[in-house]
């Protein structure tokens, strides 16, 4: 997790950066200041979600020793599934507190292996990744029976020696365990094991995460049989430039043969293949390097051109989660860089825009990043809450519309992302990532916070040996499955249509004589005035041609006439309307930063109240602006009457700007107008179902 942040202040300092800030190899900026807020568009709201099912629960599990960290005090800190690759169908599921688990098809967790009674000096009471950390099988594990651990030790073990030097000041060990089972068939661990490399790193976070094999590997290639091990920082590189430094273990994800003897103890192969074998001062297990916390990493299982990419969730210091494809050899930047940013180690608050010798240094840059995005008067220095866990690109067959999407998630508050493997190209602009929604199996929409029962989901992926994806939560210790996809208001809105209605006669106006009712258009002419009542817009026209309607699709052209310098101007689609005190709107405006804007609002005999999932009240932020400019743009609005799911979109986009779930009017007209400004509607079309 993230320990510090960075205050959200103006904009000014990235006005002019824009496209420099969202390139993947940015060129430098004019501006040499801090920035304030290094992404200042958020993740697109999709309109694909997901579908899910509990898969299984897990016993409560306590850490060793007691925890003084309430983020520590978890149901069970599982932490990832995946499935032997034995053809049993059986998952596997490391417990942070300890245990190694296996679930069977019946979805009940049996401990395969108790991995905290085997060490006298197992630690899992301090630190966010603490305890027994990891577990993956050797490719070959029905016929051998290996797999291999980590977990971490502290007390009497720091004494032992470590496979390279400690980092000063060590904390804790973290170690990879070789473990052979007698009979790999069996649900229940009898067998040997050794150790096979120890780290001392200086702090109680960014240890060693994961460890993996590259499923994709043909037997006979490079990467078969090879182990990756993904190895954070120690906390070292916010003062130093350790994660830089090739002498060192530290910042890496290393690549080794564990079935090898030529390493420093002689416990594992160092592959000779491996980018820095051979160089001078150079760790010869280093595959990539030059990371702060490498916290998931995956390959997608396409074959072919750009297929078995090695994708990595990267968490960071100030502002940005990332995620990197990862080559041989490749430099993240780290403590140089985070994200497409320059980081300052003097400097605990901002990020800067890159040098213009930047081209020179031949980091690599992320595919996709998100920044934290706190309050205003967040304190800079504490952790803010955002962290990102790695996922997986989608090849399996239960969710067809998953296909080549890399998902992946916000560990701390449970927002599921996905971002297209297509778009996600080094060297260019970083892929746009998309916010997914959840069901359950009956259909309804439903939070991970929700699932988890609890704010901090400590939300995780998996993936079987099929390619399906499942969503794991410490909070509660529950898994979940995904099942497919459903898409948000995807409701059927009936057969009636309502077209050829711009004439004057088929409008009710507030103000007739503010309106304008020219060849195929409809035309607010004059500005509103505030009237008696609850507050809600001034001026509109309420569609009467045809009937009302229950659940219904609004498409048609709207402009705005009031002058672009005029930041709060709007107009408003009016739908479900039963009087001029209770109906609902769409507010589609220049200014996103104030809550009567840029929103869905439902009036209800009382002040408008804003419904829309995509406003922050803590940033005071909404959607995107729907219209800064003088030009007409299409606008496309559903309202389902059923399930209240209210979609807003702008200029043909795939994904809604705008989404909500309301359920107080289930019917209504439709209509168009403003608050104080003037604008026009053209190419109307009204679909729905009769009430």
């Amino acid at each position: 997790m993230s320990m510090m942040s960075k205050p959200r202040w103006s904009l000014l300092a990235t006005v002019t950066l824009v496209t420099t800030l969202l390139a993947g190899a940015p060129a430098a900026a004019q501006d040499e200041g801090p920035i304030t807020d290094p992404i200042p568009e958020d993740p697109v709201t999709s309109e694909l979600g997901l579908t899910v099912r509990e898969f299984a629960q897990f016993p409560k599990s306590e850490p060793t020793p007691a925890p003084t960290d309430p983020r520590l005090m978890r149901h069970a800190r599982i932490n990832h599934l995946g499935e032997l690759p034995d053809g049993s169908g059986r998952k596997y599921v490391p417990d942070l507190n300890g245990n190694l688990y296996f679930v069977p098809e019946s979805g009940e967790p049996e401990v395969y292996l108790d991995v905290k009674a085997e060490f006298p000096d197992f630690f899992s009471g301090r630190g966010m990744g603490q305890g027994f950390g990891f577990v993956t099988f050797d490719p070959d594990f029905r016929r051998n029976g290996v797999f291999y651990t980590v977990h971490t030790e502290a007390g009497a073990a720091l004494d032992k020696e470590t496979t390279f030097p400690r980092q000063p000041r060590t904390q804790y060990h973290g170690i990879v365990t070789e473990w052979r089972a007698d009979d790999p068939a069996s649900d229940t661990f009898h067998g040997t094991s050794r150790e096979i490399l120890r780290l001392g790193f200086a702090q109680q976070i960014h240890g060693i995460q994961q460890i993996d094999f590259n499923p994709t590997a043909k037997r006979n290639s490079e990467d078969h049989g090879l182990l990756y091990i993904a190895v954070g920082d120690g906390g070292l590189g916010v003062s130093s430039t350790e994660p830089q430094d090739l002498s060192t273990p530290h910042g890496k994800i290393l690549r080794i043969d564990p079935h090898g003897n030529d390493s420093v103890n002689g416990q594992y192969g160092v592959p000779a293949s491996n980018p820095f074998v051979g160089q001078q001062d150079a760790v010869g297990e280093i595959f990539a390097y030059g990371m702060r916390d490498p916290h998931r990493f995956s390959w997608d299982p396409k074959r072919g051109p750009g297929g078995n990419r090695m994708f990595l969730g990267h968490i960071g210091q100030h502002a940005i989660e990332s995620v990197y494809e990862v080559r041989k050899g490749d430099n993240l930047g780290w403590s140089e860089r985070e994200g497409t940013f320059r980081y300052d180690r003097a400097d605990d608050c901002y990020l800067y825009p890159l040098p213009d010798d930047d081209g020179n240094y031949d980091y690599v840059y992320p595919v996709a990043q998100y920044d934290h995005n706190p309050p205003p008067d967040w304190e800079c220095g504490t952790d803010v809450g955002r962290a990102i866990s790695g996922g997986f690109v989608y090849r399996g067959d239960d969710a067809p519309e998953l296909r080549g999407k890399y998902l992946f998630a916000d560990l701390v508050d449970g927002r599921v992302f996905y971002t297209e493997s297509g778009e996600m190209r080094r060297g260019a602009e970083p892929a746009t990532i998309h916010t997914m929604r959840l069901y359950d199996e009956n259909g309804n929409w439903v939070t991970t916070p929700e699932l988890a029962g609890d704010t901090r989901v400590d939300l995780r992926f998996g993936r079987d040996a099929d390619g399906e994806l499942y969503l794991l939560s410490k909070a509660n210790g529950k898994i979940w499955k995904i099942t497919g996809t459903k898409r948000f208001a995807d409701c059927p809105t009936g057969s009636t249509v309502v077209k050829n209605a711009m004439g004057e006669k088929n409008w009710a106006p507030v103000t007739p004589e503010k309106w304008e009712f020219p060849r195929r258009e409809v035309v607010l002419a004059e500005e509103g005035s505030e009237r008696p009542g609850p507050r809600r817009p001034y001026e509109y026209a309420v569609l009467t041609k045809g009937p009302e309607f229950g659940s219904v699709r609004l498409d048609a052209q709207v402009r705005l006439d009031t002058p672009v310098e005029v930041t709060n101007r709007d107009v408003v689609l009016v739908f479900g309307y039963q009087s001029d005190t209770r109906f609902y709107y769409a507010h589609l405006s220049t200014d996103n930063t104030i809550y009567p804007h840029n929103g869905i609002f439902v009036v209800d005999d009382a002040d408008r109240e804003r419904i829309d999932h995509q406003w922050d009240p803590v940033r005071s932020q909404g959607a995107a602006p729907a219209i800064t400019d003088a030009e007409w743009h299409e606008v496309s609005l559903t309202h389902c009457a059923e399930t209240g799911e209210i979609a807003v979109y702008v200029d043909g986009q795939r994904d809604p700007l705008m989404t909500a779930v309301d359920p107080t009017f289930t019917s209504g007209r439709v209509g168009f107008g403003s608050f104080d400004n003037v604008g026009r509607l053209r190419d109307l079309s009204v679909m729905g179902r009769k009430s």
